[in-house]
């Protein structure tokens, strides 16, 4: 089964914990930390396969996790890093956020391989918490979390030419025809189910891809029968063949039938309406060679005014074929060869880092609180405690991040005394 579509789950690694630990050796009773630092947590890359065409795999496996970075050990030991996690995809896969559905990345043109989630940073480990005022740090930072999103994944084929037309009109004999796919032809609508791509090489132009879009019916920008299944696939085709039954032999109008997919077009993007077509009446094999000529005619008269060109051929015969392809390569020949890759529209952001580790405990010989952290240092670094304001924006901060809910787990009253770096406080909860 053809897949174009899946959504899937992943998740980068966390960062292994810092360690705290203090040297112990012979003759150096009181050594400084040594405790080292935890290990990155593993990246979820993305990375093109040639040899895919389609998302098949991701519909049996939806989950994807990369590994965790390990803790620090003793004696300055960094934590190994954890595994990264490579997915696969098909050439032409749009990677989007499932909430939003904006676009992350668009793995086409030079997007070969991309870190789609970093992991998380290892967390320091005690040594690096040592300063004149506290050199035996009791606490290391934990490893940053990693990040976890649901991703939506969707193919869209990569051609220079795409073939449109209602069922039945012979667009997969066409195909056949003028280069080597061999996809299944058969008298009944939506016999293509998935997109057909195959090479047009002949000897005196240059080759392009051709893909055979599977069959529109009316209300496909509205999504109705499988209209945005089909209509995806075109968004990268840089010219357009627009195969109409000229003969009639489903009963089809061939003028009304090319306005109607022109408005499924203009509906579904309207600026796939105005990207260069050319119009392929088909089917002539099955008319006279009056009728033939009068049926051109009106599509010529029809159509030719507003720029599309019209060709009559017979994907049966052949006849007509050749003139046509060398028309489209003319067509590809003028239009810009980049390919069309889809901007970026979603960021993929991590949430604010971890506080600064911090500890708190009770010191019975002394019988005081004692706060410490590097984050606590730097805010008595800039907050003026001698100033009402200073203090009052003091008590806060220790409210907020937790502390004075620490100090009541280990059973604080009032009137205890906490000890900050120094600065000796009697405790009041108010």
């Amino acid at each position: 089964m053809f897949a174009d579509r899946a959504k899937i789950y992943v998740k980068s690694g966390k960062g292994g914990d810092g360690h705290v630990s203090f040297r112990r050796e012979k003759y150096v009773p009181n050594g400084g930390p040594d405790g080292g630092d935890g290990g990155k947590g593993g990246d979820v890359i993305i990375e093109v396969d040639e040899g895919m065409n389609t998302l098949v795999d991701f519909r049996h496996k939806r989950k994807y996790t990369a590994g965790d970075g390990e803790p620090g050990g003793k004696r300055n030991r960094t934590g190994k890093s954890g595994e990264d996690i490579v997915l696969k995809v098909p050439m032409g896969t749009v990677l989007k956020d499932a909430g939003s559905g904006k676009v992350i990345i668009d793995m086409s043109g030079d997007n070969k391989r991309v870190v789609l989630l970093k992991g998380g940073r290892g967390g320091s480990g005690n040594q690096h918490y040592a300063t004149s005022t506290m050199q035996a740090p009791q606490y290391a930072k934990p490893g940053q979390n990693g990040i976890e999103m649901d991703i939506f994944m969707e193919l869209k084929v990569i051609a220079d030419v795409g073939l449109l037309g209602f069922p039945n009109v012979g667009k997969s004999t066409f195909l056949s025809r003028v280069s080597n796919a061999r996809p299944e032809i058969a008298n009944y609508p939506f016999t293509t189910l998935s997109p057909h791509l195959g090479v047009v090489d002949m000897e005196d132009i240059e080759g392009f891809v051709i893909a055979d879009i599977p069959g529109l019916i009316e209300g496909a920008s509205e999504g109705v029968g499988l209209g945005h299944d089909f209509l995806r696939h075109i968004e990268r085709t840089r010219v357009m063949i627009h195969i109409v039954d000229a003969a009639g032999v489903e009963g089809r109008d061939p003028i009304d039938d090319i306005y109607k997919i022109n408005k499924e077009l203009k509906a579904y993007d309207e600026e796939l309406s105005k990207r260069p077509m050319v119009i392929a009446a088909n089917k002539l094999d099955c008319l006279s060679e009056e009728e033939a000529l009068e049926i051109t005619d009106k599509l010529k008269k029809e159509f030719e005014p507003a720029g599309f060109k019209v060709f009559p051929i017979s994907a049966v015969s052949g006849e007509g074929v050749k003139e046509l392809l060398y028309h489209v390569r003319r067509m590809l020949d003028e239009t810009d060869e980049k390919p069309v890759v889809f901007d970026q529209e979603f960021v993929i952001n991590r949430d604010s880092d971890e506080d600064d580790p911090f500890t708190v405990e009770y010191d019975p010989k002394y019988k005081v609180y004692k706060v410490e952290g590097p984050k606590i240092e730097k805010m008595l670094g800039y907050t003026n405690l001698e100033a009402e304001k200073g203090f009052v924006f003091f008590q806060k901060f220790l409210r907020d991040n937790g502390i004075i809910d620490d100090l009541k787990e280990l059973g604080i009253q009032e009137g205890d005394t906490v000890r900050i770096y120094g600065h000796s406080f009697e405790f009041y909860d108010n």
